[in-house]
């Protein structure tokens, strides 16, 4: 984050002389406070300094790197989650195809009765098994999904910053948000709710930079 140099002048005025109230700075800089109010706002929603009731504003010692670290790890997969594109078990490999061209996304979830997640298709499974000169109109995807306990998946309630750990780590392009759910059999299952992507990490930046 880029301060002005007079919001940089406040930033090095408060450090210096914090705890220090809004009519001392704007004397200082010989402005109104109806002046100065834009530059204390962006101040105090970034986080680098801070204000107290009767007391006045306080250096807070943190500054935009580490901000932006804490907002990844309080944000939730929740808040950032696109709506899944998915195919059920019996789909076969060639209507999966068709699903994922249209839809224009690189992975599928595959689910059964419920949602209940069942499996995974990526882009290179799909085009891995349409070269090999397979029958793609009568082969069911489950026959070459990624199926549990290999499916990388989210929560909900996790943090962006471990969800995009996921991603980096298994060098994969979404991820399955999953809730706990029974499932039709009576036994529990994990219910797909929503999809974690490289394209949702993006979006997340590209809104903190336009904040």
């Amino acid at each position: 984050m880029q301060f002005s140099k007079r919001q940089e002048a406040i930033l090095e005025m408060v450090k210096d002389e914090g705890p220090i109230t809004g009519e001392q700075i704007a004397e200082r800089l010989s402005l109104t406070r109806a002046t100065l109010r834009p530059d204390m706002a962006i101040l105090t929603m970034s986080g680098v300094i801070s204000a107290r009731p009767r007391v006045g504003y306080f250096f807070s010692g943190k500054r935009p790197n580490l901000m932006l670290a804490e907002k990844l790890h309080e944000v939730k997969v929740d808040a950032v989650k696109s709506v899944p594109v998915v195919v059920n078990d019996k789909c076969m490999v060639y209507d999966a195809v068709v699903t994922m061209f249209t839809e224009d996304v690189g992975t599928l979830f595959v689910v059964k009765e419920g949602g209940i997640l069942e499996g995974v298709l990526s882009r290179k499974d799909l085009l891995k098994i349409t070269l090999g000169g397979h029958e793609i109109h009568k082969l069911p995807v489950g026959v070459m999904m990624t199926r549990m306990p290999n499916i990388i998946y989210t929560y909900q309630d996790e943090s962006v910053w471990d969800a995009a750990k996921k991603l980096l780590l298994h060098e994969i392009d979404a991820l399955p948000v999953v809730r706990t759910k029974e499932g039709p059999d009576g036994g529990m299952g994990l219910e797909v709710v929503g999809r974690f992507s490289k394209t949702n990490i993006t979006r997340f930046f590209v809104d903190i930079g336009e904040e």
